[in-house]
């Protein structure tokens, strides 16, 4: 009898779980197929998941300019370049938080909180970067969100403070440094961590369109987010053009299929990021490091 609602409640749960699941793919298709229709039938149906005239007209337009790879290319190497930084500046910072060895690390870690809570303000981060000379370069869109995220800090090291001291203790006595224990216990260790981290700063560098507001001003350096952002800013000042008699055309831009392209196209390389990442969300790293 047991065994039969043990099956059942497993059985009722994987069908909620499932339902559910189907709920959360349908805004992702929604916006699938509104992309794929044409401006006219958007103004008059509004969205529909099956769309009454199929269009290719917001990816021609978008996949049409030559900027648009270049800015790709951009937004990778910051992307790839900025997260293995980050994350290597951030596990750093994380073990010397940790590490029980290592003196005034309180104090850092009260220094490093008291940055959560204020901020200097826009204009003496933006008086820094021109100091460096973080201006119309490739560095400008990485340096800046380079510093670690004190969040990400904390997350390091309340993670990294679980680990055992038994195996510094050991590394020691075998003739071990900072150095070898940081990169070869801990950081394979805190590998689940690290990822979480990964992911979170590959998001915020992929996503990242202010730096290059602020410092840059070489279209060539153009990162995706900011380039589509300025082409569905210009679609939005012609169509308003039109409506307010400046411009006459009969031409009907694609404003709303181009926003539902634009979200396709800047959030596939973060579906392909996500798998990589998550087997290491599910690994017990620390289970059995330790030999009774």
């Amino acid at each position: 009898m047991n065994i039969n609602r043990s099956r059942l409640f497993d059985i009722a749960n994987a069908a909620l779980i499932g339902f559910v699941s189907l709920l959360c793919l349908v805004p992702m298709l929604l916006v699938l197929m509104v992309s794929f229709t044409s401006e006219a039938s958007i103004q008059q149906h509004g969205y529909q998941l099956l769309p009454s005239e199929f269009s290719l007209d917001a990816y021609k337009l978008l996949l049409g300019t030559s900027p648009l790879y270049r800015s790709y290319l951009v937004s990778l190497f910051v992307t790839i370049v900025g997260t293995l930084i980050a994350v290597l500046i951030t596990g750093m910072a994380g073990y010397t938080l940790a590490a029980k060895h290592i003196r005034y690390r309180n104090g850092l870690a009260m220094f490093f909180f008291i940055t959560m809570v204020f901020n200097t303000g826009l204009v003496p981060w933006y008086l820094i970067n021109l100091e460096l000379g973080l201006r119309n370069n490739i560095w400008a869109l990485i340096v800046p969100s380079l510093i670690f995220n004190p969040f990400n800090l904390f997350l390091v090291r309340n993670y990294m403070s679980q680990i055992p001291g038994s195996l510094i203790e050991a590394a020691k006595i075998d003739g071990a440094n900072d150095m070898f224990i940081a990169f070869r216990i801990y950081f394979p260790l805190c590998m689940p961590v690290l990822a979480t981290i990964t992911l979170f700063y590959g998001i915020g560098y992929w996503n990242n369109w202010f730096n290059a507001i602020m410092l840059v001003d070489n279209q060539n350096l153009y990162p995706l987010q900011y380039l589509l952002f300025k082409l569905n800013s210009e679609i939005n000042m012609i169509q308003q053009m039109q409506s307010s008699g400046v411009i006459v055309s009969d031409a009907v831009l694609p404003q709303e299929s181009v926003k539902m392209a634009t979200a396709i196209l800047t959030i596939g390389p973060v579906i392909f990021f996500y798998p990589f990442l998550q087997r290491y969300f599910i690994k017990g790293l620390l289970i059995g490091s330790l030999k009774e």
